[in-house]
């Protein structure tokens, strides 16, 4: 904003990360707009349009990195461009790639069509099939375009008080192409800018692969239609729409429902295979002289029962977790075996088969399901066993004392580098550094770098994404250090959750802590169901307390869930709870700000010693 008069203006939609508090401490000068819920995008920003007293009114995204002239380039562009009401500019992702959605077309019916149907794809430059983001421009110069980007989106005042602002029946996507439009319909131009660049790290609010994002999308764009196509043109919008909605729906039902299991079918099919070979060996080699075959049941049944268990107690082990440790999986199989040897004991002698093939099926299970896990890694280049991968070998770009503190933050993460460098920003070569920035491009090659992290304190935002573009055709993890922050952020796709580093915090998200938490349900749950007869005596509601413990008991809700007075849509999903955070002190607050602290803290920090402290404080008030 320097050599700008305007003014700054943060609407935070009820986050409970202290993201509020912080603007205030260390940017007062701004204007902070504290929502007590979460009202979508399009209300949000009006509510700063409203207040706002400048000449332009840009929406910026949180998840941005703009260059240091771009507010004044945009300026000048529209100062001398009166017939311009909207402007966006080019936007790259965390990698340096360039985003299509910087310049798109109208969604009409057919182009929306072409879209959908893939042709965008086989047609990325056609004027008609690629319309949707307007592929026959180029992206290097300015143009006139339809649709502008909410990310980044600069408009006149003057227009806004024309054609209006946000429509806030949007809750989220879709305002910026109706505003886009109203504004071309009031007789205005949008502009592409291309004279300047922004990184946009894009979709951290709700990620492509997710339904929520599908049915939100879609969503957004039948009301578009129905506000500003004809009837007979909603109506077949409407309906190529709702055939898009349940063909992605239900390609994303299945693609996360294969994914999910795969890797255990994997590990089935492949301990099934070794255990009917062991099953040979041991019959033509052992076997003989006790007598015979095994029984059909035993690769019918037994088999598939103790494959059952093992893959279970890796389960439980965390060793479907991604990536995930061999010691997990070992681990895993060695409960497994032990489970399977305890009900083996008690079985009669027509269901023992064989001490000795269970053992040599678990030893076979151990060396197999990591090695498969190995190879497939090495030849997809998927990272899914965390003890084999690829090392990180990373530059450091800054000042000394940035690097010294970037490198002690990562110390403190579990993502250690093979090399860690330090590259000066200054031009030249500074003692103990590899080199300078006129070097970057030999460096990668020398060092086989396959990260580099920018110091944001000491490198302009234009020289970062400057660099970006070298960097670009080596696709090398690219990640931006904030100056006085505790995280480094990046982004290497629109469709993954945006990668940080950071101290680690022991999160409810936690694929552990998931597994852990089912497990104090579903046992504590067997242990009130076994204790029921003594239990039901001392409960407030006894009725409410058999209802709750079968819902428990089967996934429906969980002992302990967010009080739900503090803001539990703002937090990772999980079941509604019988109890809440506050019963572990007996609170008796109403304050919503508390009680979202109080959820917070219990989400950031979740172990299931904090539940079983707040079952056992609770135990006469499980029925509400």
């Amino acid at each position: 904003m320097q050599n700008i008069d305007g003014e700054v203006f943060m609407v935070d939609n009820n986050s409970v990360d202290g993201s509020v508090a912080m603007v205030r401490e260390k940017f007062p000068k701004a204007i902070c707009i504290a929502n007590t819920e979460n009202v979508g995008f399009s209300r949000a920003n009006n509510q700063a349009m409203r207040l706002a007293k400048g000449e332009y009114i840009l929406l910026l995204n949180p998840d941005t990195v703009v260059q240091e002239d771009t507010f004044e380039k945009c300026i000048a562009y529209m100062d001398a461009h009166p017939e311009v009401g909207g402007m966006g500019v080019k936007m790259i992702d965390g990698m340096g790639n360039f985003l299509p959605e910087s310049k798109r077309g109208l969604p009409t019916p057919a182009v929306a069509l072409y879209k959908l149907s893939g042709l965008i794809k086989l047609f990325p430059r056609s004027r008609k099939f690629g319309h949707y983001y307007m592929g026959h421009l180029p992206e290097n110069e300015t143009n006139n375009v339809e649709i502008l980007a909410g990310a980044y989106m600069l408009m006149r005042k003057k227009t806004l008080d024309e054609v209006g602002l946000l429509d806030e029946e949007y809750f989220m996507y879709g305002e910026d192409i109706d505003l886009s439009y109203r504004i071309i319909k009031g007789g205005y131009k949008n502009v592409y800018f291309a004279d300047t660049q922004i990184i946009h790290y894009k979709g951290e609010s709700t990620k492509k692969g997710s339904l929520n994002y599908v049915f939100i999308f879609y969503r957004a764009m039948q009301i578009f239609a129905r506000n500003h196509f004809s009837s007979g043109q909603a109506k077949l919008y409407n309906f190529v729409i709702n055939i898009a909605i349940w063909l992605r729906a239900g390609l994303s039902i299945i693609s996360r429902f294969t994914k999910t299991i795969a890797t255990p079918l994997a590990d089935a099919a492949i301990i099934f295979g070794g255990m009917y070979y062991l099953k040979l060996y041991w019959e033509h080699n052992h076997r003989f002289i006790t007598g015979g075959h095994y029984p059909d049941i035993f690769m019918q049944i037994a088999v598939p029962a103790y494959i059952a268990v093992w893959l279970g107690s890796v389960f439980f082990s965390g060793g479907y977790d991604k990536p995930t440790r061999s010691w997990n999986i070992w681990r895993g199989l060695a409960v497994g075996t032990l489970l399977i040897l305890a009900v083996y004991g008690l079985l009669s002698e027509d269901f023992r088969f064989s001490r000795a093939l269970i053992l040599l099926g678990a030893i076979w299970a151990a060396l197999a399901l990591p090695l498969w896990r190995w190879a497939f890694q090495f030849f997809s280049k998927k990272r899914i066993l965390a003890d084999v991968r690829t090392a990180k070998r990373r530059i450091i770009i800054g000042s000394k004392d940035e690097f010294k503190r970037i490198e002690n933050l990562l110390s403190q993460t579990d993502l250690q580098a093979g090399f860690t460098g330090w590259l000066s920003h200054e031009k030249n070569t500074a003692p103990d550094s590899v080199g300078t920035l006129l070097q970057l491009d030999e460096i990668l090659k020398i060092y086989r770098i396959n990260e580099v992290i920018f110091c944001a304190k000491d490198l302009s935002s234009q020289e970062i994404i400057k660099q970006m573009s070298v960097l670009q055709p080596h696709q090398i993890e690219i990640k931006i250090a904030p100056p006085e922050s505790l995280f480094v952020i990046g982004s290497n796709s629109i469709n993954a959750q945006g990668e940080w580093y950071t101290v680690q915090v022991n999160t409810i998200t936690q694929p552990g802590n998931k597994r852990l938490k089912r497990l104090v349900d579903f046992v504590g749950s067997l242990i009130f169901l076994f204790l029921s007869p003594v239990f039901i005596l001392f409960q407030k509601k006894p009725m409410g307390f058999l209802k709750n413990l079968f819902l428990v008991l089967f996934g429906a809700k969980t002992w302990v869930g967010y009080h739900p007075k503090g803001n539990p849509e703002n937090l990772p999903k999980i079941k509604n709870g019988v109890l809440n955070p506050a019963d572990q002190t007996h609170t008796q607050t109403t304050d919503e700000q508390t009680l979202s602290r109080i959820n917070f803290l219990y989400a950031k920090e979740y172990s299931a010693q904090t539940d079983l402290e707040i079952l056992l404080k609770n135990l006469r008030g499980l029925g509400y």
